[in-house]
């Protein structure tokens, strides 16, 4: 059983809160717009890092983190890239790599949205974080915690990060 912290678009936002969270996790993935290396090095200090560049990351990022990743925890099957869509309105290309891979879960950012949903075609739970950084379009920052046991998913909490006053 693997408990997994989940962010995305913290563009180069550091946050003690993330840590706070993060506490219980196994690993920590984040899907992209990192926005600094010293973001990755802080997490990755804490707690083993999966993570992907996004479109806003600089050559620093895009020259040492992938596009997509595809890898297995416990017998789930994930997938993690930035740009991703959602059921029904998935980035060209981004389909037919989740047709060939087949995931249990697949996780992307790009939106600011916070958005959870089953893809019944494709048999897969898709999870956006939302962004966990300050700059974009959302109105809260928030993160993602789940349970990976075995191949199910579950217990997943959405965290919500108030700013400080």
């Amino acid at each position: 059983m693997k408990k997994i912290g989940i962010l995305s678009d913290t563009h180069c936002c550091w946050d003690d809160r993330y840590l706070t969270y993060f506490e219980p996790c196994d690993e920590i993935w984040h899907a992209g717009d990192i926005g600094d290396e010293y973001i990755c090095d802080r997490l990755e200090e804490f707690r083993p890092l999966r993570a992907v560049f996004g479109n806003m990351d600089g050559m620093d990022l895009y020259m040492t983190l992938d596009e997509v990743m595809n890898f297995t925890v416990e017998d789930c099957r994930v997938m993690l890239t930035h740009i991703g869509g959602y059921p029904g309105h998935y980035k060209p290309g981004i389909r037919q790599k989740l047709i060939e891979n087949k995931p249990d879960l697949f996780v992307c950012g790009h939106s600011h949205i916070l958005k959870v949903m089953y893809d019944k075609d494709l048999h897969l739970l898709h999870v956006n974080p939302g962004a966990a950084g300050r700059s974009g379009i959302h109105q809260v920052r928030t993160l993602v915690r789940l349970t990976i046991d075995g191949k199910d998913i579950r217990d997943l909490e959405v965290i919500e990060l108030a700013d400080e006053k």
